[in-house]
Formats: C-alpha cells, sequence, structure tokens
C-alpha cells in the first residue's frame, strides 16, 4: 500500500476525531461521503443511520471539546487490500463512552472518503 494512501486516509481519520471531539460537522463531512451510514447493534437489533441523521445527532448535543472532555482518538489498524479500499479500526471516546468503530473508506474521486461505520460502545463510570 502506498505511503501517500496511508497518509491520505490517516488525514481522514484525524479529520473525523477532530469533528467528533468539536462537534464539527463540516470536519465530518468533509470525512464522510454523502451515502455514508452508521451502524450498530440495540439489544440484537441492527441500527442503522444515515449520516444527516447522525449530524443532526452531533449539532444537538453539547460538543465534547466545549464540556472539557478527556480525548483520546487511537488508529488501531488499516488495511488497505487494494488501491480503492481500505478499513480502519479505530477508538474514540466521549466519556463515559468509549467507541471501537470499523470504518471502511473507498478513494473517490474527492479522495479518500468514509463510506460506512460500524461500532460499538462501552458505557464507563
Amino acid at each position: 500500500m502506498p505511503a501517500t494512501d496511508i497518509a491520505a486516509i490517516e488525514a481522514v481519520l484525524h479529520t473525523y476525531f477532530d469533528g467528533l471531539h468539536e462537534g464539527d460537522t463540516a470536519k465530518l463531512d468533509a470525512a464522510f461521503h454523502p451515502c455514508a451510514h452508521l451502524y450498530s447493534d440495540k439489544d440484537g437489533t441492527v441500527q442503522d443511520l444515515p449520516r444527516e441523521q447522525w449530524f443532526e445527532w452531533v449539532r444537538n448535543r453539547p460538543n465534547p471539546k466545549a464540556q472539557g472532555l478527556a480525548r483520546d482518538d487511537r488508529v488501531l489498524m488499516i488495511d488497505q487490500p487494494g488501491p480503492e479500499l481500505a478499513m480502519a479500526k479505530v477508538n474514540c471516546q466521549i466519556p463515559p463512552r468509549y467507541f471501537t468503530d470499523y470504518l471502511v473508506l473507498l478513494k473517490t474521486a474527492q479522495g479518500w472518503k468514509i463510506v460506512s461505520k460500524v461500532f460499538r460502545a462501552d458505557v464507563r463510570e
């Protein structure tokens, strides 16, 4: 996998982390393709959240940075099986919720974009 692709993917991931921590949907918009969906499990049922609905939630919740919440983002793994596809496993947090995300990225005409996010959260006191 070309180092330039890895650097570009890492830049998208850091834009995602910044947008999440700052509650900045413009940054999230830069990282996520318009078709993106977010998936999670709730009591054995798959939750399918379109990007725009998630952006509404982000806009309407107190942002973690303004609340002074601790930030700890980590890229755990990037797998790039081909020139147009990558998957990243990351950790991020909005205490007391600690997330593991699997982010699928495609290389588009606009550069690398997250097209799918599958996540889980642990709640810790």
